[in-house]
């Protein structure tokens, strides 16, 4: 069996003790927004980041001493990876202490061409995953061990495809669902619709934490899906044929997207009710692929007499992810309003499940004033930093309602937060999802990408996020939280599509007594 050895000489970062904790100085860090942001603590300052670790490959002599020289080449040319740096669209972490380390490892090299390039890749993402994931105990086991038992699982097999199930299986090991590998081709379909359009049906597809299921959470209007009768609450049981089962969102969206003019056959089970018998309704539609453009924000006025007689507007602004152009767009909208003579807000993130957390951050400062505190973000060494705003400007003080439920995630829940625990905004609804993790995106040699769960997030008043969700202040009941359909609002709509939602009615009354104190700060 071909074997190579592999030497591992680099400035890594200490691994600290499950549960330490602390606070120490760091440079302060700016991030980019409307308003300026910074994170200010009290961390001595550290040394400059260490150059990256080196994987220098050597060959193994076995079976009559035949020297592996070209195979060990070739994996040294790909294997160099940086064991300390980490992308992430917001990652205010400080540069650790450094300290100096040797590992060796040795490993079969694979006789498929594609599977030997899987294991370089996995000897780059091995080393991100060791500097930089947010336990350092691995789940309490060895992951130097881990990379050994991988390496000759890989072996024998003979496609990519294959090689990656490997790599996944390895990452699933840590305990942490969102750190993982996605292929070349999985990571070209992620990077669809950066630029606010993708090629697909217009379904946005969320998993139900609680049993795993596949449900659709909304439609573009006037989509494939829309048209079709597809409804939110509905239950994705089939694409082409294929059972969903064990797949999350972001693999379903990736089945469902596809080259513009081809079709895709998805079964479901209807989420509106049940046939005569009892059973619940079974659908299959053809979908054609379409260009979408995808607009994260829709808007309303709704408008309300007062007991005086005086006609009250409350603007309604629903969110439904975190894109590039959401903290545009919600600028836009409320300044509109604004101009309108809107009193009072209504800001629906419920069912959005997130998307860029440096968008959810931008969207707070149209709210925010002064110099507040929008996230905290502790770190594998328990370090505690804020990002703060510098002199932010609120586009408006008047007094605001956050609608939030469980399909509430990741930059909505830091979003919520912000605008909560500043004393902003009021929340109603329910507890949300609880997915409060900092992931860097990687994209390795070989165009795969790795997503690392590198630190975790806590609200501005330090209350735990993730697993743990935000509590509303005031709950919508169970009947409300089960209406058929959230209200889909698109401009020059009517406002009377909003009359059926009572969680819009309850904040509404919330919005009353607040108005009666006046405006928020």
């Amino acid at each position: 069996m071909e074997m190579v050895e592999c030497s591992l000489a680099a400035t890594l970062a200490p691994r600290p003790l499950a549960g330490r904790t602390g606070n120490r100085k760091a440079p302060p860090r700016v991030l980019a927004g409307r308003a300026r942001l910074r994170v200010r603590s009290a961390k001595r300052e550290q040394p400059p980041p260490p150059e990256p670790a080196a994987v220098r490959c050597s060959p193994v002599m076995e079976h009559g001493g035949r020297a592996l020289g070209q195979a060990a080449a070739g994996l040294a040319a790909a294997a160099v990876v940086s064991l300390t740096g980490f992308a992430g669209d917001v990652s205010p972490l400080p540069t650790p202490p450094a300290r100096a380390e040797s590992l060796t490892v040795a490993f079969p090299v694979a006789k498929a061409r594609e599977v030997n390039r899987v294991q370089r890749t996995l000897v780059e993402a091995w080393g991100l995953i060791r500097e930089t994931f947010v336990d350092p105990t691995f789940n309490h086991q060895d992951w130097d061990q881990k990379l050994q038992q991988t390496m000759v699982e890989m072996f024998p097999l003979k496609s990519a495809d294959a090689a990656y199930s490997k790599i996944s299986g390895m990452l699933s090991t840590l305990g942490d669902p969102f750190t993982r590998i996605i292929s070349p081709k999985e990571y070209q379909s992620f990077r669809i619709g950066s630029d606010g359009n993708v090629q697909g049906v217009g379904v946005f597809i969320n998993k139900e934490p609680s049993s795993g299921r596949l449900l659709v959470m909304d439609c573009i209007q006037g989509g494939p899906a829309d048209r079709a009768g597809i409804h939110e609450g509905d239950e994705l049981v089939e694409i082409d044929g294929k059972s969903v089962s064990g797949l999350d969102g972001e693999a379903a969206a990736q089945r469902l997207r596809g080259r513009v003019g081809t079709t895709v056959k998805v079964k479901l089970l209807d989420g509106t009710g049940n046939d005569r018998g009892g059973r619940i309704r079974q659908k299959e539609v053809q979908l054609s692929r379409e260009i979408i453009n995808l607009s994260p924000l829709s808007t309303t006025i709704i408008s309300h007499r007062s007991d005086d007689g005086h006609e009250c507007k409350t603007g309604y602004v629903r969110l439904t992810a975190f894109s590039q152009t959401a903290a545009a767009e919600m600028e836009n909208a409320v300044k509109r309003m604004e101009d309108e003579g809107v009193e009072s807000y209504i800001l629906d993130l419920r069912n959005n499940p997130g998307g860029l957390v440096k968008a959810g951050l931008d969207v707070a400062q149209i709210w925010l004033d002064g110099d507040e505190t929008l996230v905290n973000t502790i770190d594998r060494e328990g370090n505690v930093l804020p990002i703060n705003m510098i002199q932010g400007h609120s586009l408006t003080n008047d007094p605001l309602v956050v609608l939030v439920n469980e399909g509430s995630a990741s930059a909505s829940e830091i979003l919520a937060g912000a605008l909560h625990d500043n004393g902003r905004a009021i929340l109603v609804g329910h507890r949300t999802f609880g997915k409060g993790k900092i992931q860097s995106v990687t994209e390795l040699d070989d165009g795969s990408a790795l997503f690392i769960t590198v630190a975790k997030y806590l609200s501005p008043a330090l209350h735990e996020i993730d697993q743990v969700g935000i509590q509303p202040d005031i709950q919508c009941s169970p009947d409300i939280l089960s209406l058929p359909r959230a209200p889909s609002v698109r401009e020059n709509s009517e406002a009377s599509s909003l009359e059926m939602d009572s969680c819009i009615m309850v904040a509404e009354q919330a919005l009353e007594i607040e108005q009666t104190k006046g405006s928020a700060s």
